[in-house]
C-alpha cells in the first residue's frame, strides 16, 4: 500500500512583495509631493494677494487718519516736518542759489527769517506724510525711515534717513515695495517726463514732475539718493548741480531684489494747505 505523500503549496512572495512596497513608496511620495505643493500654493496666495490686501486697507486707513488729524489741526500749529514752504507764486531755484550768492536768477527768494520754523525731524517710523502719483493711482502714508517690518512691509512708503524733507534743498528720498506687502511702487516704470508726484503734508502740498528714469542700477548704488543725486554705477545718469529734488527707489526686475530702479523729479510748486 502506498503512502499518502501530502504537499504543502508555498508561496512565493518576493517579487510581488517587492512591488507592493515600490507601490507603497511611490504612493506616499506622491502624497508628500501634493502636499507641499499646497504648502508653497498658500505661501503664494498669502504673498501675493493676503499681503497685499492687509497693506493696502492698513495703509489707507493710515492716510484717512493723516486727513482727519490735518483737518483738525489749527491753523496756528507750527509747521510739520520739512514744511518751510515758501508762498505759491515763488518758485525754488532749481540750482539752489540764494540771493546772497551773488547769482541771480530774476526772481527775489523769501526772507529764510520769514519762513515758518521748521519742526524736528518725524520720529522713526512715524506717517506725516501722504504720497500721490496720478499716473498711477497712488495714494500712500510717507514714513521716516525704511525699515520692512516697521514702514514698507505695511504697505506705506520708507523716507531715507538723513535725506531732505518734502519742500526743502536738496532730494528728498523715497523707497516702497514694488512685489507684494501693499506693492505702492508697482507701476513706477510706468512713469515718464512731466508726470506729477504731489507730497501732501500737514501745513503744505508740494508738487514734483517727473524728470529723469533711470531703468536698473546696483542696490549699492548710493549715489541716487545724494543730495545732489547721482548714479555712482551708471555714468551721466543724475544731476550735477544742487537743486530741488525727489527720489523713487524700488527693486528691479519684478520678484526680485537684484537691482533697483530709479525715478528722479524736481519740485515745481508748493502751496500751504
Amino acid at each position: 500500500m502506498r503512502e499518502r505523500v501530502e504537499r504543502v503549496p508555498v508561496v512565493v512572495q518576493g517579487r510581488r512583495g517587492r512591488r507592493g512596497r515600490a507601490a507603497r513608496l511611490v504612493w506616499g511620495g506622491a502624497e508628500a509631493a501634493v502636499t507641499c505643493g499646497l504648502v508653497l500654493l498658500l505661501l503664494v496666495v498669502h504673498q501675493l494677494w493676503w499681503t497685499n490686501r492687509q497693506a493696502r486697507e492698513g495703509a489707507e486707513r493710515k492716510v484717512q487718519a493723516l486727513e482727519r488729524e490735518w483737518g483738525r489741526s489749527d491753523q496756528s500749529d507750527g509747521a510739520s516736518p520739512g514744511d518751510n514752504a515758501q508762498p505759491e507764486s515763488e518758485e525754488p531755484d532749481p540750482a539752489g542759489r540764494d540771493a546772497g550768492s551773488g547769482e541771480s536768477s530774476g526772481r527775489q527768494r523769501p526772507d529764510p527769517q520769514q519762513q515758518p520754523v521748521t519742526a524736528p525731524a518725524p520720529r522713526w517710523d512715524q506717517a506725516y506724510a501722504v504720497l500721490r502719483i496720478p499716473r498711477i493711482g497712488i495714494r500712500v502714508p510717507v514714513a521716516e525711515g525704511v525699515s520692512k517690518s516697521a514702514v514698507l512691509n505695511k504697505g506705506y512708503v520708507g523716507h531715507y534717513p538723513r535725506t531732505a524733507q518734502p519742500g526743502q534743498g536738496g532730494n528728498f528720498a523715497l523707497a516702497g515695495h514694488r512685489n507684494t506687502h501693499g506693492e505702492p511702487f508697482r507701476r513706477i516704470n510706468r512713469l515718464a517726463g512731466g508726470d506729477e508726484v504731489v507730497v501732501e503734508t500737514k501745513k503744505a502740498v508740494y508738487t514734483y514732475v517727473v524728470d529723469k528714469v533711470l531703468a536698473q542700477t546696483s542696490a549699492r548704488d548710493s549715489g541716487v539718493i545724494r543730495a545732489v543725486p547721482r548714479s555712482l554705477v551708471k555714468a551721466g545718469h543724475g544731476y550735477s548741480s544742487p537743486g530741488y529734488y525727489i527720489t523713487l527707489t524700488t527693486c528691479t526686475p519684478e520678484y526680485t531684489s537684484k537691482y533697483r530702479l530709479i525715478v528722479w523729479g524736481k519740485l515745481r510748486s508748493m502751496r500751504p494747505r
